[in-house]
């Protein structure tokens, strides 16, 4: 029997829909429906209950399912070993990361993994906010900033260095703050994955001050704070790959500087207790060897 039907029999149950799992497998509607009528027919018995408001699987569908998950696992998984026995592994990978670290450092390397492995089909999806790597569908994600304790795995790729920034426009009408204690007169943009929520962490020599701050301004997207720096709108803790080429240009300026800031982990986030693919471990290996800034 056919694999592709047997894995669109199990995407019309997680999709709930002859459409979407058309769509997921990349199929005609039709084709889809195909298929199952087939199956159907093939094993003699009904496995889908179809009404104008629902589909759903019948009691033996049900258990039908349950096997055939099994069965499917079963087959990747030793497809996944003759893949990583033969050098060459093939398949879909999706990472998701933020956008502005994919542009401003990680993008030369993902050429080169493309290169390396012709036969990875990569998505990379580009958002700050992913967080649900099962239900989303990601073998991984690249983290900036400081993790909570979960049940994933974390591999730390390098650390980040922060400066704190704001426009010559902002620093004109505002004022150049000199100390850690001026920060509070000042309109500050918060990044929520920094540790300690409305506190900066400022160091002088061995001396650390947590500057109480209160944000104007909080995300966890460094794009949007980027944006908002730029357009005046406050003084922000910032990536240095980020505003390296603003502060180049003159569109941000670097304060106080004789003030240090911890750097931050990027890390790469992926799942416990999920067959890793043989396309996962090759990007999992690959990121090892990584020089990264």
């Amino acid at each position: 029997m056919d694999t592709t039907v047997l894995r669109t029999f199990i995407s019309i149950l997680d999709e709930g829909s002859f459409a979407a799992a058309a769509r997921r497998m990349g199929i005609s509607r039709s084709l889809c429906s195909k298929y199952i009528a087939d199956l159907e027919a093939d094993l003699g018995a009904r496995l889908l209950s179809r009404t104008t408001r629902a589909l759903r699987p019948t009691a033996l569908g049900l258990q039908y399912s349950q096997h055939i998950r099994e069965v499917l696992r079963q087959l990747d998984s030793a497809n996944e070993m003759v893949r990583d026995a033969s050098g060459h592994p093939a398949g879909a990978l999706k990472i998701g990361a933020p956008a502005s670290y994919i542009h401003k450092v990680f993008q030369p390397h993902i050429m080169r993994f493309m290169d390396d492995h012709p036969d990875i089909q990569m998505e990379m999806v580009l958002d700050d906010g992913v967080s649900d790597l099962i239900g989303g569908g990601y073998d991984a994600v690249i983290r900036i900033g400081f993790l909570e304790d979960s049940a994933l795995h974390a591999r730390k790729l390098h650390e980040a260095a922060i400066l704190l920034v704001a426009s010559p426009g902002y620093l004109e009408r505002r004022g150049q703050p000199v100390s850690p204690s001026d920060l509070s007169r000042h309109n500050c943009l918060h990044y929520t994955n920094l540790r300690g929520p409305g506190t900066w962490p400022l160091r002088c020599g061995k001396e650390v001050f947590y500057q109480k701050v209160q944000p104007v301004f909080s995300t966890n997207d460094t794009e949007l704070l980027h944006s908002l720096a730029v357009s005046g709108k406050g003084i922000a803790l910032l990536p240095q790959f980020t505003v390296a080429e603003d502060i180049e240009a003159g569109r941000l300026l670097p304060l106080m500087t004789n003030f240090t800031l911890p750097n931050i982990p990027v890390s790469l986030v992926y799942p416990t207790g999920k067959l890793m693919t043989a396309a996962m471990r090759s990007f999992l290996d690959f990121t090892t060897h990584l020089r990264l800034p």
